[in-house]
């Protein structure tokens, strides 16, 4: 099941610029499963092809006061103590929330974590929409196939943090159909049990878009991905089983991100038209559940 986790937490001391890039983020993910699951951690880390979580940079209100389309990425200056922050987590293997169900529901009560060499206190974890975090989430393969239009033919996205694909040898930040859509239908059809036909995606074209590339450059690299909006349309006589099947690929680019680099922050992406389960988080079960492949 698809989960978006928003965790909020206050930096008890200043977390400078070097501490905020995705390889610390992806490091404080780890740790958090650790602490729960080792074996899991080891797991997760050992991911290659297809990693089973995404995550979101480190978000503040400046994201918004700069352009509230887009999310932070690019830090001018340290956090300073005290600041409200929040960081998404998303799940995309059915047993792994349920792994890690305890760990969530017992976040917020440990005394501190540590964002590179900074510490951190989580306050909370939200993981149904609000109108004031539309980025919190949760709803199952099935549920996003039950739920998707069979009528629509127009799909709304909003990257909104550098978006970049990897061509042969080399990189492109030019989110066409094949490179949009095939990355969705990979990922779909090796988390769901819903498969869906390889050739789905034929029907899909470009439509209006608004595009520009920006850079997120970390110690180590300079990644250069596509941030704005971009519509494809959905063309010819189809079956209303082939639009639904299309407008659910749409609804998990919420959850799976978009691109290359999305478990550092990259690739994140936001569906205008996304259907939401209000209903609480469910809760842990007690059953033992299979290790995530």
């Amino acid at each position: 099941m698809p989960y978006s986790l928003v965790i909020n937490l206050i930096p008890t001391e200043p977390i400078p610029k070097s501490h905020l890039s995705g390889r610390h983020l992806h490091a404080l993910f780890l740790d958090l499963v650790r602490s729960h699951n080792p074996t899991l951690a080891t797991t997760l880390h050992g991911q290659t092809t297809q990693k089973a979580f995404t995550l979101s940079p480190l978000q503040t209100d400046f994201a918004k006061q700069q352009n509230p389309d887009t999310l932070q990425w690019i830090y001018p200056r340290a956090i300073p103590a005290n600041t409200p922050c929040w960081w998404r987590i998303t799940l995309l293997d059915d047993a792994l929330f349920a792994q890690l169900a305890h760990l969530w529901l017992g976040l917020s009560s440990q005394k501190q974590w540590h964002l590179g060499g900074s510490p951190i206190q989580v306050t909370s974890v939200m993981g149904t929409q609000q109108v004031s975090q539309p980025w919190a989430s949760y709803m199952s393969y099935a549920q996003l196939y039950e739920q998707a239009s069979d009528r629509n033919r127009k799909l709304p996205f909003r990257l909104c943090t550098p978006t970049n694909f990897r061509i042969s040898d080399y990189d492109s930040c030019i989110p066409t159909r094949d490179r949009v859509f095939k990355s969705l239908l990979k990922r779909w059809n090796h988390y769901s049990d819903i498969p869906f036909e390889s050739d789905l995606i034929s029907a899909i074209y470009p439509g209006d878009y608004s595009l520009h590339s920006e850079i997120a450059i970390d110690s180590r690299s300079k990644f250069i991905g596509g941030i704005g909006q971009i519509t494809f349309n959905i063309l010819g006589d189809l079956m209303p089983s082939t639009l639904k099947q299309i407008n659910a690929l749409a609804s998990f680019s919420l959850y799976s991100g978009i691109g290359r680099k999305t478990p550092m922050g990259m690739g994140q992406t936001f569906y205008a038209q996304q259907p939401t389960s209000h209903s609480p988080l469910p809760k842990p079960s007690l059953k033992p559940k299979a290790a995530v492949s």
